[in-house]
């Protein structure tokens, strides 16, 4: 674990939302480039008690009842592989969960204890489980770099712990997004950014509390905005902003690219509040805007983490927390 900290600080604005002339005067940059990581899959069933380890049900039939078969390489393997800066993601069932620098989510087992802290996953299990590195990682906003420390494993390597907890990957979440190993065997979870246990609302009977906008570290994309189900938010290049909102994405457009109803700024994370407002549409809907930018959600998305409408037709790109578009040719 490194001994320095770095935290990624979202600078959120503090200025009064402007009057309208004055709040939509300016055209947006862009950010970083950017490539569509594909669709993610759903959450796995439950598998078998067992070790604790095992399969994930019909979603993972084809494999072994124990977990990833020896030699299979899939996922992230057996290796130990490193977190980089540890972001916060939002999952549509589970809230907010921690995720690597790549987006991938990090588990807990209730084998484990965390006073003392203390692994009891090896062998086999640790191949489902590859521990995850605490070197070459770091705390990202959000998140309480005081809970993060490490242990030594039986092989001399170093395991992140959260909340004291040590941290884990699960071989079959192939994509970033992907929660399939929440509730293996009944004792593997998703973890909190806390460090406890991320559970479903079908679980808990609640969801954790959620923004209604917020940040996710995309692996490719950087921060981009999501809602509060952790669908990616986007632009249209061809809207406007001064000098005021305009939407040029109507009928047959808006079907595929719902529009992001008005959310109060009280319910966001992360995001800029010069030029946040909503306006009323040519349809005569209301639409939220970040810097007075329109923003629609893409019907292409079927889970928490695609970006399948990025860069479609050369026009659509994911938001910047600041409002800029993710990716787009400089104008």
């Amino acid at each position: 674990m490194k001994t320095t900290w770095r935290s990624a600080s979202l600078a959120a604005g503090t200025v009064a939302v402007l009057a309208l002339t004055t709040a939509c005067g300016s055209e947006s940059g862009t950010s970083a480039s950017s490539q569509n990581v594909g669709a993610t899959a759903p959450a796995g069933g439950i598998g078998g008690v067992g070790s604790g380890y095992g399969g994930v049900g019909a979603s993972a039939s084809a494999s072994a009842p124990g977990g990833v078969g020896a030699g299979t390489g899939t996922g992230t393997g057996a290796q130990t592989a490193g977190a980089g800066e540890l972001a916060i993601s939002a999952n549509g069932e589970l809230g907010k969960i921690l995720t690597d620098s790549a987006g991938k989510t990090l588990y807990r087992f209730d084998a484990d204890t965390a006073e003392p802290p203390k692994s009891n996953c090896d062998g086999d299990c640790a191949t489902t489980w590859p521990p995850v590195s605490a070197d070459d990682t770091s705390a990202g906003d959000g998140i309480d770099k005081s809970l993060l420390g490490e242990i030594t494993r039986p092989d001399g390597t170093k395991q992140l712990t959260v909340g004291g907890w040590p941290a884990y990957y699960y071989a079959k979440d192939a994509k970033p997004g992907d929660t399939t190993g929440q509730g293996v065997g009944n004792k593997w979870f998703a973890l909190a950014p806390d460090g406890k246990k991320a559970k479903s609302d079908s679980a808990s009977g609640s969801g954790t509390a959620q923004a209604g906008l917020s940040v996710r570290k995309d692996a490719n994309l950087g921060d981009i905005v999501v809602d509060k189900a952790g669908m990616t938010v986007y632009r249209f290049i061809k809207d406007k902003a001064w000098p005021k909102p305009v939407s040029n994405c109507n009928g047959a457009c808006r079907d595929k690219w719902p529009v992001v109803e008005p959310v109060d700024f009280s319910e966001t994370k992360g995001i800029q509040k010069k030029g946040y407002m909503n306006f009323t549409r040519s349809d005569g809907d209301k639409q939220q805007t970040i810097n007075c930018f329109p923003i629609y959600t893409f019907s292409g998305d079927k889970a928490p983490g695609d970006i399948n409408g990025q860069g479609v037709g050369g026009t659509w790109y994911a938001v910047a927390p600041n409002g800029d578009l993710v990716g787009a040719p400089k104008q």
